[in-house]
């Protein structure tokens, strides 16, 4: 008995040893090394607004997984699994991007593809050129694709940097204000793309000099629409209509009393700081109009308003002489006893005030001081 006892322990021990292993669990691969994943390509997903975004999708047939090494401004690969991409923001130039690709058993396929990145040039330049405060302007501009923009004032010579603004793609960009001289500049606005491309736009800019005598019409830099007209009474800056005799300038003020217009129509001007030059009377007491009109005897009326220390608005009217033909009126304030150093903020001109208006036009011109 104990023989047969002890061939039984035997055997059982022979079957337990060869069942540990489970069925179809071993360390045999063959299988899964088979399984020949292949069609390596990538999706590169450019972005076409100069942020430089590009969106990174791994193809492949028989893949877990793909790392992806950028080739710009990570040290760390990306991982991501079949249907994913990674993102990432390039500046423009050419890239080399790694792709490494793992099947089921961990083998891995790495495959290198060229990335270029051209970024366009920036379009629809639109800038702010008239927002003056005094001679400052405070400049503002868009522009379509803009990555960053620069302004050259253009008084400073061809010399000039370049002066950053600040804003962000897609946005408004802006600038601290900037301070002229009187004068005509040329303002050029640069739009920047990130890359190499750029777009610029020029604009003529004129910064006004406070207004003052004499006013002569023909200054780039005088704003002859300083103030304006009451009454029904209209006037335009012109070219010359009738060159000739004492007056030959290129440009003149023409003076409409339309028909129907008030017997009192006219203009005002505003001499007063700090857009003009008050009128002291200590520059002289006359004051001579070049005038161009078509009837003889009509009153040309001429107004000093705004008289400090109390000094009352005083006016003279003057007839016109000549018809059809250049003359200067001379409007005398010396008789009126204004008081020396008196200064006045406005000036007035009026025609025939003894009617209403019939359509009369009559042309000023050199608008001077003296004594």
């Amino acid at each position: 008995m104990k023989k047969i006892i002890l061939s039984l322990s035997i055997l059982s021990l022979i079957l337990v040893t060869g069942c540990s292993t489970p069925d179809g669990i071993d360390s045999d691969l063959s299988s899964v090394d088979s399984t020949n994943p292949g069609n390596f390509s990538k999706i590169f997903d450019v972005s076409t607004d100069n942020s430089g975004l590009v969106k990174i999708t791994p193809l492949a047939e028989g893949v877990t997984r793909s790392v992806i090494a950028l080739g710009q401004g990570s040290a760390d690969p990306v991982t991501v699994f079949p249907g994913g991409f990674a993102s990432h923001n390039y500046p423009e130039g050419n890239y080399t991007v790694s792709i490494t690709s793992y099947d089921i058993a961990g083998n891995a396929t790495a495959n290198e593809y060229p990335l270029q990145l051209v970024y366009r040039a920036p379009e629809n330049i639109s800038a702010t050129t008239n927002n003056f405060a005094g001679t400052t302007l405070n400049l503002s501009a868009t522009a379509d694709y803009a990555n960053g923009m620069q302004v050259k004032w253009g008084d400073t010579g061809p010399g000039e940097v370049a002066t950053p603004m600040t804003g962000t793609l897609g946005g408004t960009f802006t600038v601290a204000g900037h301070n002229y001289a009187p004068g005509v500049y040329t303002l050029t606005v640069i739009a920047l793309s990130g890359g190499v491309a750029t777009t610029t736009q020029t604009y003529i800019i004129t910064v006004n000099a406070p207004f003052t005598l004499p006013i002569t019409y023909e200054s780039p830099i005088q704003n002859y629409a300083n103030g304006g007209t009451f009454g029904g009474v209209n006037v335009a800056v012109v070219p010359n209509p009738f060159p000739g005799g004492i007056n030959i300038s290129a440009t003149v003020w023409r003076f409409t009393k339309t028909s129907g217009a008030e017997v009192w129509g006219g203009t005002y001007t505003p001499m007063s700081a700090p857009n003009a030059v008050p009128v002291n009377i200590d520059n002289g007491h006359k004051f001579k109009v070049m005038v161009y009109s078509t009837e003889v005897g009509k009153m040309l009326h001429f107004q000093l308003e705004q008289g400090s220390g109390g000094f009352p608005n005083t006016g003279i009217d003057v007839p016109s002489t000549v018809a059809n033909q250049w003359e200067e009126l001379v409007f005398d304030f010396g008789p009126l006893g204004v008081p020396a150093g008196t200064t006045f903020g406005q000036i007035v001109f009026q025609y025939n005030l003894t009617g209403a208006g019939t359509g009369e036009v009559i042309y000023i011109d050199n608008v001077t001081q003296s004594n």
